[in-house]
């Protein structure tokens, strides 16, 4: 979580295992036990970021059960990390740093990437919004749409601005409603 909670904050480059360490209260020694180097506690934040996100989705989807009530509240699962000291997707900060990362972290950001696309997807053509040979390229708009609303609003320091854009993106039906 303490991993998470600083590649929110500071990207791949904010990951320091000596850091996390003393922020957990044990030695380094011990987090080198269980990885090797920075690029293996990456790879294994950014995996159980999708994985709790794949999760999350799909219990959104069976408590609902609701198809367009689902795509409603998809936004609110990007606006949590804004709530938290104004962070932003671990996933979507990371992808920025493409050019930067060992290729098992961009494997895991990319699969986040493909979780959340596919489940919109998924849910697009359950609530029968959008022609099926259209689904895909809704899917990855709207997730395009969403991770670009949180980072503006990041550099605003201010949730209302993804609340605004949330909202217009609704308004002009990339989001059905």
């Amino acid at each position: 979580m303490e991993a998470t909670r600083m590649a929110q904050a500071h990207g791949y480059n904010g990951l320091n295992i000596r850091d996390l360490a003393s922020a957990v209260g044990i030695k380094a020694a011990s987090v080198y036990h269980h990885f090797a180097g920075k690029a293996d506690l990456g790879a294994a934040v950014a995996k159980r970021y999708w994985e709790d996100s794949e999760a999350t989705l799909q219990a959104m989807l069976e408590e609902l059960g609701d198809p367009l009530a689902c795509l409603r509240r998809y936004p609110d699962t990007f606006r949590k990390a804004l709530g938290r000291d104004n962070r932003i997707c671990l996933c979507s900060f990371m992808a920025a740093e493409t050019d930067d990362l060992p290729d098992p972290i961009k494997l895991e950001v990319r699969k986040f990437a493909e979780v959340n696309i596919t489940w919109l997807k998924q849910v697009l053509t359950a609530a029968d919004s959008v022609p099926s040979d259209q689904s895909v390229i809704r899917a990855q708009a709207i997730f395009a749409a969403v991770a670009g609303a949180q980072l503006i609003a990041r550099s605003r320091c201010d949730i209302a601005v993804y609340d605004q854009l949330i909202a217009g993106y609704i308004s002009a039906g990339l989001i059905p409603s």
